[in-house]
């Protein structure tokens, strides 16, 4: 029978401007333990709510440009919010955020993430003013043998 494995850590980002902002090496970075797990899964938990996280290409840099500006597109500032006293971008931040969500999860194979040859995670800030984020890093699965 598999031994079973699980790891926990918190990974701080710097500030980012608003926009999506692929972060896959980051968080591999603050992970290292996922080598040792065979078969499981990451799960990826943003510690906010108006930012958020998805899985989606990192290849053309044009794909994040295109997410901002139809997000902007979506929730824009111009609408009329009740919620203000934070500034006009928080309240669309807030809605982008629950479109998007804040996790992912991510199949782990042979001791690595299982992403698509053109995925990437990606933090997702909807703020202009954005202070460091928080994201919980967790896995388990069953244990590499060696």
């Amino acid at each position: 029978m598999p031994q079973i494995a699980s790891f926990q850590s918190t990974l701080t980002l710097s500030p980012r401007r608003r926009g999506f902002h692929l972060v896959t090496d980051e968080v591999l970075a603050a992970a290292p333990w996922i080598s040792g797990i065979e078969t499981g899964v990451l799960h990826v938990f943003l510690q906010h709510t108006s930012a958020s996280l998805t899985l989606n290409e990192n290849a053309d840099r044009d794909v994040r440009t295109d997410l901002e500006a139809s997000f902007s597109a979506i929730a824009p500032e111009s609408f009329p919010y009740r919620h203000t006293c934070e500034g006009p971008d928080d309240m669309p931040a807030h809605v982008k955020s629950s479109l998007l969500g804040a996790s992912v999860s991510v199949p782990i194979q042979r001791g690595g993430l299982a992403l698509g040859v053109w995925q990437g995670i990606y933090l997702c800030e909807h703020r202009d003013r954005a202070s460091a984020r928080r994201l919980v890093l967790t896995a388990w699965g069953s244990a590499a043998t060696e």
